[in-house]
């Protein structure tokens, strides 16, 4: 009876000490990625969205069209308008185009009669004519001119209208903005959608980042660059990563209610990012840990 019960007691001491003495991880958090929303920059019918919940995308694919028909036909009706507008400007540039042959010709004609005026083969009478034909073809220029700034800037008005729908149009075909995988699809084909509508969402997972949270007396062990270890549950045991340490905050804060205990959580901690690879296993929200310096599971 003493034998087994000194071999329990021996049992539970060396349960106490391996509890006592288990390690535990340098930071906890959970991993990210940048999330991009992707919205739609038209109002109409959604005529496609080519994409599904897990799909790798590359950046500039084309995956979706908004109907650009009453766009397109808006645009026509305003080209047809500015090709009438124009035609009037052309009929002020014809008028312009002889008032300035004959103005040439009477600046030709005023410098002859002052040669001969000043060689008292012309009269004061004949110099004052040439000089007051010359002003008044000045004046109808520029009083034709004048008529033709409207027209000049009406046409600009319906180019910038025409650019504007060309942007439109542009805009009309959904765009991937980034390569990632597809997390969310929000929207399908023949919806209506309108502007902000969001469509999909995106994010690029081939590399997660951890951010963990670590004490005072922990940053002088980590530096920017400095290679780490993070570990994520993997059945029974850990399965371990390399990561790099690419964002240390500057200042301190409350550690996040998800990290540690409610004693632990009132401490004031420094939020830590580290750059991981991901093979396929990682997810956005899981949680791991970080070993500043790697220690066996």
């Amino acid at each position: 009876m003493k034998n087994i019960q000194l071999l329990f007691l021996t049992s539970l001491f060396g349960i106490l000490s391996s509890c006592t003495n288990t390690e535990k991880a340098d930071g906890y958090g959970n991993f990210e990625a940048t999330e991009i929303i992707v919205s739609s920059e038209a109002n109409g019918k959604l005529l496609f969205l080519s994409l599904d919940e897990g799909q790798l995308l590359e950046e500039g694919a084309i995956v979706g069209l908004i109907d650009t028909l009453q766009l397109h036909l808006n645009k026509q009706q305003l080209k047809a308008t500015k090709a009438t507008v124009a035609s009037k400007s052309g009929g002020v540039w014809s008028q312009l185009g002889v008032l300035e042959q004959e103005l040439l010709t009477a600046k030709t004609e005023q410098d002859r009669i002052q040669q001969m005026f000043s060689e008292n083969a012309a009269t004061q009478r004949q110099l004052e004519q040439a000089d007051s034909r010359v002003e008044v073809l000045k004046k109808q220029m520029k009083n034709i001119a004048t008529q033709n700034e409207p027209i000049v800037n009406e046409l600009k008005a319906m180019d910038a209208k025409v650019a504007q729908i060309s942007d439109q149009i542009l805009k009309s075909a959904i765009v991937n903005p980034i390569n990632g995988t597809v997390l969310s699809k929000y929207a399908e084909p023949s919806e209506i959608v309108s502007y902000g509508k969001p469509l999909y969402k995106i994010a690029d997972i081939e590399e997660m980042i951890l951010r963990v949270y670590v004490s005072e007396t922990q940053l002088a062990a980590i530096k920017i660059g400095q290679e780490v270890t993070v570990k994520i549950d993997d059945g029974d045991a850990m399965k371990t990563y390399s990561g790099i340490v690419n964002w240390i905050s500057a200042s301190a804060e409350f550690t996040p209610k998800i990290i540690q205990t409610k004693e632990e959580r009132v401490n004031l901690v420094y939020a830590v990012k580290i750059t991981v690879k991901n093979d396929g296993s990682l997810k956005i929200g899981m949680p791991a840990e970080m070993w500043i310096t790697s220690s066996e599971n």
